[in-house]
Parts: C-alpha cells; sequence; structure tokens
C-alpha cells in the first residue's frame, strides 16, 4: 500500500469519527470535526506529492478541503447560534442572576452563629432555620446552572476564537492544493488523444457563430483526425450523473432568470474557486471563451451527446483528450473570502457563500435536452 493510499485510510477514518461524534454530540462537537477535517485534509496535501497519480491525490484534496471548509462554517454558524441563546438566557435572568448574588454575598460572609439567631427569639429562629434549609438547596440549583450557563459560554467563546487560525491554515491548503493541481494538470501528458484540433476552422468558426447551437453543429467541420470515442458506456450512467461541482441547483432547465431569459440549462450554485470535475469519462470537443457564456469546455460522453459547463474562471486539459470521470476541468471564480469574512458571516447566521453560477447544458443530436436526463439532481 503506498503512502498516499495509507494517508486516505486514515482520513476516511477520521470522517467516520468526525461524523460520529457530530451524531452522537452537540454543536461544538460539529466544530471539533471540521477541524478534524481541515486537519485531514492537510494530511493528503503532504502525501500528495509522492503519489504515482498526483493529479487523482491533488483532486482529492482539494475536494477534502472543500468538505472541511463547509463542514467549519457550518459547525461555526451553529455555535454561534447557540451561544446567542446562551446570551440571550442569561440577559433575561440578569435581575433573577443578580438576586442570587445578592443572596449568596449576604449568605457567605456570616458567621454560622448568627444565621441561627432571630429577633423574635427562639420560634423565629425556628422558622428562620426551616426556610432557610427549604430554599437552599434551590439557591445551589440556580448557582449550579448559573456555572454550567457561564462554563458553557467561555467554552463557545474560546472555540470561535481558536478556529479562525484553523480557518487561515485551511484557506492557505486549499490554495495551496489549486495551484498544485493546475500546474499539475498543464504536465500531463497521459491522456490519450481522440483527435486533433484544426486551429484555422475552429477561428473561423469562432468568429461566425452567434449561437451556442450553431456552433455545437460545427464542431465536426474542426477535427482533423477523428478516433475512437471514449471507452466508458456512458449512455448506461444517464440520470446518475453527479452534478460536476459541488453546490445547489439555482434554475431548472427552461426557467426564466432575472432578465427573463430562458436557457435550456441548469444553473448551478457554488463556492468561490470551487473545483469542477468531469462527470463521466468523455472527449474534451472544446475549451475556452465562448460568446457571452464566458469560459467553456464542452464534453462528448457519448457519440453525439455533449455536456456544455460554462461559467469558469480557469479551464484544464486540451480539445481531443479524453479524461477519465472525476477528472479536474477548472476552477470556479470569485474570491475566497478572508477568515474575518467568514467568522463574521457565521456570527450573524448568514447564508451560505454560494456566490459564484456554473451554467450546465446537455445537447442530444445537436438540440438542448432537459439534463435530467442525465443527472442526478435530487
Amino acid at each position: 500500500m503506498t503512502r498516499f493510499a495509507v494517508i486516505v485510510f486514515a482520513v476516511w477514518a477520521i470522517a467516520l469519527c468526525a461524523g460520529a461524534a457530530v451524531a452522537q454530540s452537540d454543536n461544538a462537537a460539529a466544530a471539533l470535526a471540521a477541524r478534524d477535517r481541515l486537519e485531514a485534509a492537510s494530511l493528503l496535501l503532504d502525501a500528495a506529492s509522492e503519489s504515482s497519480d498526483q493529479i487523482a491525490a491533488l483532486t482529492e484534496t482539494v475536494r477534502a478541503y472543500e468538505d472541511g471548509l463547509v463542514a467549519m462554517r457550518d459547525g461555526l454558524r451553529r455555535v454561534a447560534i447557540q451561544r446567542r441563546a446562551v446570551e440571550a438566557d442569561l440577559a433575561s435572568k440578569s435581575a433573577e442572576v443578580a438576586r442570587l448574588l445578592g443572596v449568596l454575598q449576604m449568605m457567605d460572609p456570616a458567621e454560622a452563629p448568627l444565621l441561627l439567631l432571630h429577633p423574635s427569639g427562639a420560634l423565629g429562629t425556628a422558622r428562620a432555620g426551616m426556610i432557610l434549609s427549604d430554599i437552599t438547596p434551590a439557591i445551589q440549583a440556580q448557582v449550579v446552572d448559573l456555572r454550567a450557563q457561564l462554563t458553557e459560554l467561555a467554552d463557545l467563546q474560546a472555540l470561535q476564537d481558536s478556529a479562525a487560525q484553523t480557518l487561515v491554515t485551511g484557506l492557505d491548503g486549499v490554495q495551496q492544493a489549486r495551484a498544485m493541481l493546475a500546474q499539475a494538470v498543464s504536465d500531463r501528458t497521459d491522456l490519450p488523444q481522440r483527435f486533433t484540433e484544426d486551429p484555422v476552422a475552429m477561428a473561423l468558426l469562432l468568429s461566425s457563430t452567434e449561437t451556442l447551437a450553431a456552433f455545437a453543429s460545427g464542431l465536426a467541420q474542426t477535427v482533423v483526425a477523428d478516433g475512437p470515442v471514449a471507452a466508458a458506456d456512458a449512455l448506461a450512467r444517464k440520470g446518475t450523473l453527479a452534478l460536476p461541482v459541488q453546490g445547489s441547483v439555482l434554475r431548472r432547465a427552461g426557467a426564466a432568470d432575472a432578465a427573463g431569459i430562458i436557457r435550456p440549462g441548469l444553473v448551478i450554485a457554488t463556492r468561490p474557486r470551487a473545483l469542477v470535475t468531469a462527470p463521466v469519462t468523455s472527449t474534451i470537443r472544446f475549451r475556452g471563451p465562448l460568446l457571452d457564456y464566458g469560459n467553456v469546455i464542452i464534453l462528448e460522453p457519448a457519440p453525439d451527446v455533449l455536456i456544455v459547463i460554462a461559467g469558469l474562471a480557469e479551464v484544464f486539459g486540451d480539445a481531443g483528450q479524453i479524461i477519465p470521470e472525476g477528472s479536474p476541468i477548472g476552477l470556479m471564480g470569485g474570491e475566497q473570502p478572508p477568515v474575518d469574512a467568514i467568522l463574521t458571516e457565521t456570527a450573524s447566521a448568514g447564508a451560505d457563500a454560494q456566490s459564484e453560477t456554473l451554467y450546465l447544458e446537455v445537447r442530444d443530436g445537436q438540440g438542448p435536452i432537459n439534463p435530467a436526463d442525465w443527472f442526478a439532481l435530487e
């Protein structure tokens, strides 16, 4: 077993333990489990440089960092909510706490004989003793409850404070992993080549194309030599493919956007700098800027089937390459928020920072079809 495989096994074990901790413990345990996931991702990063398949190792590392950062945000948000609840509860009991402290201050310095005396004599002293014996357990219970809440508040504050350094390390690590991944993909030479692109034909097609449909139909004329399609039978995977990026479907096929524009593809909300991967073994038919779609990569998983993925900031790979499922094909744009912004966001219980959008369209026989026919959206 390689060193990277051993590290991966250890990371899986940490993830399982973290999941158990979240299921069996409270909000603080969720944040601690997220911290462990980020630390596990750093182990993957250290081992990735020695892996025989560096691209696969770095892809897994970036995914691990992304999962850890999402979990950390969620954990800190839950901790912030719990902390505010404790603070609000203590604030609502401020008058009661003040009275309790007053009673404790009166009781503590008094000498035992004085507590047994009463101005009305022995009967009053006996009655006062009975009253005191009745209320003492209640006062003690209130003291215990107050001490527990104050301890919980201090623990939550300490957890939030320590999370800042964990986030700094995690954000630095994922940035380094992305840079290493981009370089490794750029240096890759082991992918099979299905065809070679004719640069003149492609330039003419780009200059004359006004719609995505026209561009897709003209792709066949830009190929110099055509070879066998990808070996994997993608047709058998229809309806089960995972989305190429971690996120949530913002707009389905045929739904109008804010400007009233209707497109036949999906719009997926995702986080800044999120990794985009190939959903299935495919041939890269095109990569680069296209019309008003931004950076685009077009994959061909099966004959006459095209998967159009648009809106990336960086695109990996070259036209004609056959890439395996899960291969990195690009990164989203945007800026990773700094630690202070993340902590402020969690403290205010803000929404997930899915500020970037990816467009996904599937075309079959040169016409668009519902992406739900190929992708598992639920």
